[in-house]
């Protein structure tokens, strides 16, 4: 029994953390009021960026260092076409899926196959790493994936327990009073999305460069679809955000063990899916989105002219 909570655990945390990476991302884009249905294609991108790169550099370093600017690069269109152009928050995070999803499929062509050199390995921890149970559970992983849990008090405490984090919460609640106080909402806005854009190419490279060392076209299998259920599921606080993730990296790892007794894992695949499609028209409903605080411009584009 001990054995099996071991493989379950020290397998669901490196499961769950391109989905800690994207959901991290994304909180704080919505919470600035934008909602980036982006995601998927900005991973993908980072996942076929940060295996090129770390393929011709022979450095999984600068691999990652390109995956997060390609992150930034992509989330940059979708916050000019939502925040400048004030398009539909909805139609322009598909597009941008469907741009990543197209471009890393023509990019990654001749990385198919290919075996990858210079990618993360686990960093074995002195001391704790030997601790029995404990060690192989939680002290045997790649730095990416130590990174994304420290990453979680952090961004907590940026978001409550600073004046930028106010800032943020103030434009996603109300950026009409937050504009009358000297905020630059635009700016704000620009920023969140931004930094979700650099999680979310963080999360892709993990996939390709330390998870999965390896090329395969749509390797983020739906992961991006995954964050915009998991955001909601947390509550837009990133603490939930690391329960969330993990949860739903529990699942995928889930599958392996319950194949051999005849459960199918096409259906273990399917719930995910499901529930991010149930999420999206919860907050569609207006009386749902105010149980559960959802940011109040949530989806709605701002113009001073109109304040």
């Amino acid at each position: 029994m001990i054995d099996f909570l071991i493989s379950i655990v020290s397998l669901t945390i490196p499961a769950g953390t391109a989905l800690l990476y994207g959901t991290l991302g994304e909180v704080y884009a919505e919470r600035s009021g934008v909602l980036n249905l982006g995601v998927e294609g900005m991973m993908i991108m980072g996942a076929v960026t940060g295996f090129a790169v770390t393929t011709a550099t022979g450095n999984a370093l600068l691999g990652i260092l390109a995956a997060a600017i390609i992150g930034v690069l992509m989330s940059l269109v979708h916050a000019f076409a939502s925040v400048t152009l004030r398009v539909n928050q909805v139609v322009s995070g598909l597009a941008l899926t469907m741009l990543g999803l197209g471009i890393s499929g023509m990019m990654g062509k001749r990385f198919i196959g290919l075996p990858l050199a210079g990618r993360l390995t686990p960093l074995d921890i002195p001391v704790l790493s030997d601790l029995p149970i404990l060690g192989p559970m939680f002290f045997r992983f790649n730095i990416l994936v130590y990174f994304s849990i420290l990453l979680v008090p952090l961004l907590w405490f940026i978001l409550y327990k600073t004046h930028w984090g106010i800032t943020l919460r103030s434009v996603g609640e109300n950026p009409a009073a937050a504009d009358a106080m000297g905020i630059n909402v635009s700016l704000v806005r620009y920023l969140a999305v931004m930094f979700g854009g650099m999680l979310a190419g963080l999360g892709g490279a993990y996939l390709s460069v330390a998870y999965a060392p390896a090329w395969i076209e749509g390797m983020t299998a739906g992961a991006g679809w995954i964050v915009i259920a998991l955001t909601i599921f947390s509550l837009w606080d990133p603490r939930r955000a690391l329960l969330g993730a993990y949860l739903f990296g529990g699942v995928r790892v889930l599958q392996f063990f319950l194949q051999p007794l005849g459960i199918s894992p096409n259906l273990l695949n399917m719930l995910p899916f499901l529930l991010t499609i149930v999420v999206l028209w919860m907050i569609s409903e207006q009386a749902f989105r105010r149980r559960i605080g959802v940011p109040a411009a949530l989806m709605q584009p701002y113009s001073r002219e109109e304040r």
